[in-house]
Order: structure tokens, then sequence, then C-alpha cells
């Protein structure tokens, strides 16, 4: 008696069902970790773009408080030009070099405000090139806003009153930037960090009775 085998039960292998099966889960896998990778990427371009912004933005609030700080250097008063200054712009002299030639010399009559053209921060030098040629140039961009807000003394008082003008009082000087974040893919647009920096004029009525 022959008894035949039957070859295809010992066929092996994956049906078409099987096999669309396992592709649909490879590829929804590989939709996962190529989900996961792109936010992970925008999350460092982010960050990144956000670190080089305050690097930046605060290297340029040191250099002007720097400035601001000296406003009034031998001088008799504060060094504020009154009727050029407001909440987004400064106007301040000083004798740095100390021979009283105020208005020929670099960087004794300095000027900060804001450009919302280029959205930048701009020092006007009106003695740029130390022979009385005005040099204008940019600070830092990127910027939204810049706020120049006053702290005025009155006597020997230590309580101050704030406006958006300076007066001859002025003590202290807030200066706060409003700097926008580049928009990264993924990521929420618009978005903004804010630096504040309080800078005392040390050639001020105020500061100099508490010397």
């Amino acid at each position: 008696m022959i008894i035949k085998r039957n070859n295809k039960a010992q066929e092996s292998g994956f049906s078409i069902v099987e096999l669309l099966i396992a592709v649909t889960v490879m590829l929804v896998v590989l939709g996962l970790v190529g989900s996961l990778l792109s936010r992970s990427l925008s999350t460092r371009q982010r960050e990144s773009s956000r670190t080089d912004a305050l690097t930046s933005a605060q290297a340029a609030l040191n250099v002007m408080s720097r400035e601001i700080a000296n406003a009034g250097y031998g001088l008799t008063d504060h060094g504020i030009v009154l009727a050029d200054s407001n909440n987004q712009q400064l106007h301040f002299v000083s004798n740095v070099n100390n021979n009283n030639e105020v208005l020929t010399n670099r960087y004794e009559n300095v000027t900060y405000f804001f450009d919302p053209v280029t959205s930048s921060i701009l020092r006007h030098d009106a003695n740029g090139d130390g022979a009385g040629s005005p040099q204008t140039s940019i600070i830092i961009n990127r910027i939204s806003n810049v706020n120049f807000l006053y702290f005025n003394y009155s006597g020997s008082n230590s309580a101050a009153t704030q406006s958006g003008t300076p007066t001859a009082q002025t003590g202290r000087i807030r200066v706060t930037l409003t700097v926008s974040l580049e928009n990264v893919q993924g990521q929420p647009s618009g978005q903004s960090v804010v630096l504040v920096s309080d800078v005392t004029l040390r050639n001020s009525d105020y500061m100099l009775q508490n010397y």
C-alpha cells in the first residue's frame, strides 16, 4: 500500500494577511520614532535659539548698564538729557575723559533708543569718531520692546516715584528688554523672554548724599 504525503501541509511561511499586519505595525513604530525624533530636534533648536538670544541680550544689557551708570560723571548733575529721554529712549552725557569737552569726546554723549523697523536697540554716539561726527550702531536685534523706567528721589528720602520720563531727581533707571525668540517648527510661535537691569546713577544727588 502506497501512502502519498501532503506536501502542502509541510509548507511554512507568512500569509499575505500576516505580512500586511507586520508591515502596518512596522510603519506605526517608525512613525512614532520619527515623531519623537522631530520633537527632540525642535526642542533642541528652540533651546539653542533661546540660549543664543539670552546671551546676546545679556551682553548688550551689561554694556548699557555700565554706560548708563556713569551718566553725569564729572558733571554737576546726573547727566540725563531730560528733554530727549522717555520710556523708549535714553540720552545722557558724562565727562569720562575728564577734560570738560563733553560735546566733542567719544562715549560721552550717547543715546540708546528702540527702532521698531529693525526690531533693534540702537546706540547713537554724537561724537562717534572723536572728531564730532556721529555714529549709530546696533546693540542688539530681535528685540520686540525696550522700556526705561525712571525712579525719582526727593532729597534724602529713600522712597521714589516711578515714571516713564526722567526728572532732575532721577537716581535709578530700570532697563527692561523683551527679546523675541526665533520661531521653531513644531513649537509655539511668538515666544519671548524678558531681561531686567536696575541701574543706579552714581552721580545723582540721591546717591551722592548716601556715600
